[in-house]
């Protein structure tokens, strides 16, 4: 009976230096040690107190479509041109001029819809959105709101994630529609002498409108979808995506509320040209959002603007 005891006691120690590397199994202790603790913290914390507020985001980016021209009118399409010199009569809004719809913007989305696993609408329709607008000629915009041209679409994108950020993580967003529309003119104000000049060189160039549904949460993931889709479309030649020439503009739409309960009033901020600045702007509007709920105030629904020299 011992020697049968002494023999299992060899077997065991023979078991845990053979079997068992001691780094291994101090990696597998650490890995259950940080499990149990975090699940330790988070029971008591789920009885006492509520959930914390967190982030919600959705994103309408508005590409410009590499195209000559227009999305309505032959005239060309080309960044830094003199002011006005790129502006046909029905840009301009004349009386009696018609839109001439460009082949090559329709092809343009379709690829991209296409790229992006959309379901492509075999028939879509244009529509009339009122602006009053000084850079905007008609009075209108023409865009598509009740069918676009592409819906129910999918992006996948990639970050880095877990404790030490070192592990590469893969998430969706779903695109609720994609549209074409046309661009506004560009507003100059001229603050020392009080005026204000229009540049109807970018009206009637044709946009595509991307619209993802708020499933991201904070600026990070915004950034790294905006950058994914940034590389689509180049690839697909559909949209230079520069976005220091304006060629691709982000609008984030932002709330926070605690899981499980319904989305939170939402602000948008608008006309982002650069994803650094997206991260910031959505990451600040966030816990601005935080701030003015624990205060016992409420988050007005309106539109801003995010100042990136003051950050």
């Amino acid at each position: 009976m011992a020697a049968s005891s002494v023999a299992a006691s060899e077997l065991l120690n023979n078991m845990k230096k053979h079997i068992l590397h001691p780094k291994l199994s101090s990696v597998v202790r650490g890995i259950i040690t940080r499990s149990c603790r975090h699940y330790s913290q988070a029971q008591p914390r789920a009885k006492s107190a509520p959930e914390q507020l967190v982030g919600v985001v959705g994103l309408e980016i508005h590409s410009q479509i590499h195209s000559n021209t227009k999305l309505f009118s032959g005239s060309s399409v080309r960044f830094s041109a003199p002011p006005n010199s790129l502006v046909s009569f029905f840009d301009a809004s004349l009386p009696g001029t018609l839109p001439v719809l460009n082949r090559r913007c329709v092809e343009a989305a379709v690829m991209t819809g296409l790229a992006l696993n959309c379901t492509i609408n075999k028939k879509s329709l244009f529509d009339r959105k009122h602006y009053f607008y000084a850079d905007l000629p008609a009075g209108y915009q023409i865009t598509q709101l009740r069918r676009p041209i592409a819906v129910d679409g999918m992006l996948t994108y990639s970050l880095l994630g877990g404790e030490k950020r070192n592990q590469v993580m893969r998430k969706k967003v779903h695109i609720k529609q994609i549209q074409l529309e046309q661009d506004s003119g560009k507003s100059l104000h001229d603050d020392i002498r009080s005026q204000t000049l229009i540049d109807l060189n970018r009206a009637g160039v044709g946009l595509m409108e991307l619209v993802m549904e708020p499933d991201m949460s904070c600026g990070e993931e915004a950034a790294a979808a905006v950058r994914e889709l940034q590389l689509i479309l180049q690839a697909l030649g559909t949209c230079q995506g520069n976005m220091s020439e304006g060629q691709l503009r982000v609008d984030a739409n932002v709330s926070v509320h605690r899981p499980d309960d319904p989305l939170g009033i939402r602000t948008e901020v608008k006309n982002i040209n650069s994803v650094r600045f997206l991260a910031r702007a959505i990451d600040y509007e966030i816990q601005r959002q935080i701030d003015v709920l624990q205060r016992g105030g409420k988050v007005l629904n309106e539109t801003r603007a995010y100042d990136s020299k003051s950050g």
